[in-house]
């Protein structure tokens, strides 16, 4: 039986890899991030999925896997993903992103 992703409300769709990896490629379209760096954190984020043993998640709960691994990949991309996912409305909301990106900068050095 395929994983099933609930979105908002009570809509339900089988969980699609394909659609998984154009949204991370587009918040890393242009950046130095290898395409074997891509398929690694996808590789994770199904893990995850598998490991858990669920039928079901939300698509919160994979968004919220999705912007880990692009934050370990590329800052840039994370606030790309961020503020499309977070809903950024305002300059402060853009502001509050950057600055969560930031955060380990000093320990990743991306």
């Amino acid at each position: 039986m395929p994983l099933i992703i609930k979105k908002n409300g009570s809509v339900r769709e089988a969980y699609n890899s394909d659609k998984l990896r154009r949204s991370m490629q587009i918040a890393l379209r242009k950046r130095p991030v290898k395409a074997s760096e891509l398929d690694s954190a996808i590789s994770r984020i199904e893990k995850q999925l598998q490991v858990s043993g669920e039928k079901e998640v939300t698509s919160k709960r994979v968004g919220d896997m999705v912007m880990l691994e692009l934050k370990k990949l590329d800052n840039v991309a994370y606030v790309r993903y961020g503020s499309v996912y977070f809903n950024c409305g305002t300059l402060d909301d853009m502001i509050k992103l950057v600055e969560n990106a930031g955060e380990d900068q000093g320990k990743e050095g991306k």
